[in-house]
């Protein structure tokens, strides 16, 4: 039986690697971030209080229970939403709506269906100004960067859901944005195009100046992908706790059997599934009328 507690202990090399990670700057900042808002005649808090800082080339993943206010986090971090108290800062600036600096990839196609994935690239950079022989420029180097070169002229609709989000994270990079914010890229994936687009983005991460901040609901992607897990608790939302991963990097399948990796899934596993408690609302068993006859039962 794994024991968590023996396997989370950083290892020297553990201990060396996130040394270096903490003498990066911090890129974002968050402090006391809280979200509200009204349901009747009271306020809901999705989380409160939020404390983190996420260094310059991290990878980090944010998971935790249903209603716990993951999404809604990282929309506050894209600019896409506003906290109801607190702030975020990027490169020391205050986060007031969106911007270039922050590039997003939604777990939907957000291509659009009349353009080809060269002119899906191009569309931002077309935005900010630079001419369409520059913007075409750019666009083929961030294609060929996620192993599409040959698919520039295609359609969305004749590419694959993987490929579909490799143009996305292509059109997210190709204006160079400080950080990458990803809400569940991969959930839409079926189980082998999800674990290449995984190698993927890690492929890319290496190759590229940039910072992630990644939600997913699945254990094993969180500890395979991230330097820190972050784990978000509910009733009301809050930071639960941080996990420094200890699975060695690089990383492949072959170590999710291993010690460290399962010891880091039962730490979360009892962080996202806590006991039952009295005090929250959530029944374990739904007040269903039976609609079957009493001697037809299973198992």
């Amino acid at each position: 039986m794994i024991d968590p507690a023996a396997y989370l202990r950083q290892s020297p090399e553990t201990a060396a690697r996130f040394a270096r990670i903490k003498e990066r700057p911090v890129i974002l900042e968050v402090r006391g971030l809280t979200k509200s808002f009204p349901t009747g005649d009271r306020m809901h808090t999705v989380f409160e209080g939020l404390d983190l800082d996420i260094h310059r080339r991290e990878f980090i993943t944010v998971i935790g229970p249903s209603g716990c206010g993951k999404s809604t986090f990282l929309r506050i971090a894209a600019g896409l939403d506003e906290a109801t108290g607190g702030v975020i800062r990027l490169n020391g600036k205050e986060v007031t709506g969106p911007g270039p600096d922050r590039g997003m990839v939604f777990q939907g196609y957000t291509l659009f269906p009349w353009l080809t994935v060269k002119a899906n690239v191009m569309f931002g950079l077309k935005l900010k100004g630079q001419s369409t022989i520059t913007a075409e420029e750019n666009a083929r180097t961030w294609i060929h960067m996620v192993g599409l070169g040959n698919f520039e002229n295609a359609y969305p609709h004749q590419l694959s859901g993987g490929m579909k989000q490799r143009v996305a994270i292509a059109r997210a990079l190709a204006n160079e944005p400080r950080i990458l914010i990803m809400d569940e890229p991969f959930g839409a994936l079926d189980a082998q195009t999800r674990t290449r687009m995984q190698g993927y983005l890690l492929q890319i991460w290496r190759k590229v100046d940039i910072t992630i901040l990644f939600i997913t609901h699945d254990l094993d992607e969180a500890i395979h992908l991230s330097d820190r897990i972050v784990v978000l608790g509910t009733h009301p939302g809050g930071l639960r706790e941080i996990i420094e991963n200890p699975v060695p990097r690089p990383r492949s399948a072959a170590q999710f059997p291993s010690p460290e990796f399962l010891a880091v899934k039962a730490r979360l596993e009892a962080l996202i599934h806590p006991p039952a408690s009295a005090d929250i609302d959530e029944p374990d068993f739904l007040p269903m009328a039976r609609m079957t006859r009493v001697a037809d039962e299973v198992e």
